[in-house]
């Protein structure tokens, strides 16, 4: 089997996560059934994504984006899904809506026993890095900055180490979830998919309303499409050939040095202001006992594909 993830050209752990979760869950799948694609940990159940030929092996995936491929087909093999608005989507009984594989990390031995290093850490949608300020903004605010774009097991060593975790990723909301890491959800943008938020949550019982927190620089209001201090960057960029933003009416003059990191941070002072509130609200947490039970009915579909591929 050849693991199926989408691969962003400026990485996203709970992504990538997939290049070795699975050698974990299902050691040698790579030696068995090469014509199958396993389609885990993700986003992925999109007609645009997934390549229309070829056995597919569903565990865990999700819908959210796109136009929802046809399953029904004897090429698929759907054994768990996200949760039961994707098992819905899909016409499916609500028991195939299991949880999100990705909480199966805790079970790896080089994530058991992580050392506590304290404190509060936000960890943004990875779109929120192009061109974000986040990392000086949590400085700002007095809490940690967590790459999502980061190498993967380094990303979900921060996580599981902190106290509690501001998540506009949803993957760092599922992992600080099986940490047992209390968190909350945030978000800066109409944009992000509530559809998957609450797929996950309603597998294991919280409740997603994300609180609303500004954007972080004028970057990345461009980047959106979004408005930023009342100003609308809604098509006002292209893509250049190397994929980088070029924007068409930037200002002649901006300020430099020191007054134009002043500025930046000045501006991106909302955004800030979010994060520190943000940090004292009242945090989520599943309960143990219906996480356990999703994970253990996780188990016996991998104890199931075993039987049948291996």
């Amino acid at each position: 089997m050849t693991p199926f993830y989408w691969e962003s050209a400026h990485g996203n752990f709970g992504d990538d996560l997939n290049l070795w979760l699975w050698d974990f869950l299902l050691p040698g799948f790579r030696d068995v059934a090469d014509d199958v694609l396993l389609v885990g940990v993700g986003t992925v159940l999109n007609a645009a994504l997934l390549p229309p030929v070829g056995r597919k092996l569903v565990i865990g995936s999700g819908f959210g984006y796109g136009e929802a491929p046809d399953m029904t087909g004897p090429s698929w093999d759907v054994r768990a899904l996200r949760g039961p608005l994707t098992a819905a989507k899909f016409g499916c009984d609500p028991d195939f809506g299991i949880v999100d594989p990705a909480v199966m990390v805790t079970d790896m031995p080089e994530f058991r026993d992580i050392a506590k290093t304290g404190g509060t850490v936000f960890v943004p949608h990875w779109e929120s890095t192009i061109g974000g300020l986040w990392p000086q903004l949590c400085g700002l605010a007095g809490i940690g900055y967590v790459d999502p774009c980061g190498e993967a097991k380094h990303v979900i060593r921060q996580i599981a180490g902190a106290d509690l975790v501001v998540a506009e990723s949803m993957h760092a909301a599922i992992l600080a979830d099986a940490f047992r890491v209390p968190w909350v959800a945030v978000s800066t943008s109409a944009s992000i998919n509530s559809f998957k938020w609450n797929d996950w949550a309603k597998s294991v019982g919280p409740t997603y309303a994300p609180r609303r927190i500004a954007l972080s620089s004028r970057a990345e209001a461009i980047t959106k499409g979004a408005r930023f201090w009342g100003v609308d960057y809604a098509g006002r960029t292209h893509d250049a050939p190397d994929g980088n933003v070029l924007v068409k009416d930037r200002p002649k003059t901006e300020p430099s040095g020191g007054m134009r990191a002043l500025t930046k941070n000045l501006l991106g002072s909302p955004a800030a202001l979010g994060l520190w509130r943000a940090a004292r609200s009242t945090p989520q947490l599943s309960d143990g006992a219906v996480l356990q039970a999703r994970k253990d009915r996780l188990r016996t579909v991998l104890d199931e594909v075993r039987r049948d591929y291996f």
